[in-house]
């Protein structure tokens, strides 16, 4: 295309008539003013926090639930309630939310602990100092006065897995090392079973409360779609019959909202593209081809170092049948040669379900008899991007 095709192609766009007209509701940033279908999780929440406007510490909370169960969105909700009450009446709450899998600042036991007491006016290099002298700083820091502070640690999964959780085991102990203030953690992951393969020592004092969000269902996710797309596009800009089957779609995916407002999103754009006048079902079943192809490659990127560790050990067995004691035995040999600290074969298999449940593996539970129950394993990855997938695990394991 010349500098002047390209230039009549922008005009054009320019003259058609757009189909959204707040494009930002259907994305993954977006906060709505209401959470449906959530009103007993954000209850519980609620709850559990309350005695934080009290100045008294609450219990550290644990809230499990797959990819866009509104887990996030909850706490968030509930913290934002919290801070204008706490502004309001002049308590001294402070909360604060970090990423740990969006926040390069806070990947690492170093790096979390410092970027908090930075928080609190302490000046703590990037590397450098001990990390026990980093603890001190902080400890320094928030205990000046008395205040009480909540912390809420999103994807806490990911960080546990780079630094142990002897992270974990640290974070609790902060309320013995302090006497003005009061700290409490709130920590949300995807994991459903991820406290379960904790230190006993850390699960005990770190999970005092649990929640668990269930995926939506089919006419749920319908129905918070309907409110989005009314904000997101504009009147008559969706086809009879696209919401219904695009919440079908994301309910088969375990109740992902989140997917269903992606795929909202992406139909839209697609429709743009081809200057239709409305959102198709055509466009929706392109955009679920387009965000599958992607879908594999997103979610291996995103797993910790352990899970592609497995990952890796099943698909370097060429036999016909592979099991979970065949997996384990290779996954052992790669944490040696990355430096990796193994997980119990428990744990690895509890792995190797996730990734059955993500369509990557499909994993059949047999008996053996005396011998206990196993997992006949075979790959669902796509024939044609397995050398992809393959180059990427070796990529990123440093192999």
């Amino acid at each position: 295309m010349t500098d002047g095709g390209i230039d009549e192609f922008f005009e054009d766009f320019l003259g058609k008539k757009p189909l959204f007209q707040k494009k930002a509701v259907l994305q993954s940033h977006y906060t709505p003013e209401e959470i449906p279908h959530r009103e007993e999780q954000k209850k519980q929440i609620a709850k559990i926090l309350a005695p934080a406007l009290r100045m008294e510490r609450p219990s550290n909370l644990f809230i499990y639930g797959k990819t866009g169960t509104g887990k996030t969105l909850c706490v968030k909700h509930i913290s934002n309630s919290m801070k204008k009450i706490a502004k309001d009446r002049n308590i001294n709450l402070k909360i604060f939310y970090v990423n740990c899998k969006l926040n390069k600042t806070a990947d690492t036991e170093y790096r979390l602990i410092a970027h908090l007491a930075r928080e609190f006016g302490k000046a703590i290099p990037v590397t450098g100092l001990p990390t026990g002298e980093v603890y001190q700083q902080f400890y320094s820091a928030i205990d000046k006065e008395k205040q009480v502070i909540v912390l809420i640690l999103d994807e806490i999964d990911q960080i546990v897995s780079k630094a142990s959780d002897e992270l974990l085991y640290n974070l609790t102990r902060i309320n013995s090392e302090i006497e003005n203030a009061q700290i409490a953690i709130i920590g949300i992951s995807n994991d459903l079973v991820f406290a379960d393969n904790l230190d006993p020592r850390v699960k005990s004092s770190l999970s005092e409360e649990e929640l668990v969000f269930p995926p939506y269902n089919a006419l749920q996710i319908q129905d918070i779609l309907s409110k989005r797309t009314d904000i997101a596009f504009k009147s008559d800009a969706i086809e009879s019959g696209v919401i219904q089957k695009c919440a079908a779609y994301a309910a088969k995916d375990h109740g992902d909202a989140r997917r269903a407002l992606e795929l909202m999103r992406v139909a839209g754009e697609l429709a743009e593209r081809e200057g239709d006048p409305v959102v198709k079902l055509s466009h929706l079943d392109m955009a679920e081809q387009k965000i599958e192809r992607d879908k594999i490659f997103d979610v291996i990127l995103t797993q910790p170092d352990q899970f592609k560790a497995t990952l890796f050990a099943a698909m370097s067995i060429k036999n016909s049948t592979v099991y979970t004691g065949d997996i384990y035995d290779f996954y052992r040999d790669i944490c040696v040669k990355t430096g990796l600290r193994a997980l119990t074969q428990r744990r690895v298999s509890d792995i190797i379900a996730e990734f059955d449940m993500l369509g990557i593996v499909n994993a059949k539970v047999i008996s053996k008899g005396r011998y206990g129950r196993t997992r006949e394993i075979t790959m669902a990855i796509p024939a044609n991007i397995e050398e992809k997938v393959h180059n990427l695990l070796v990529k990123d394991l440093v192999l």
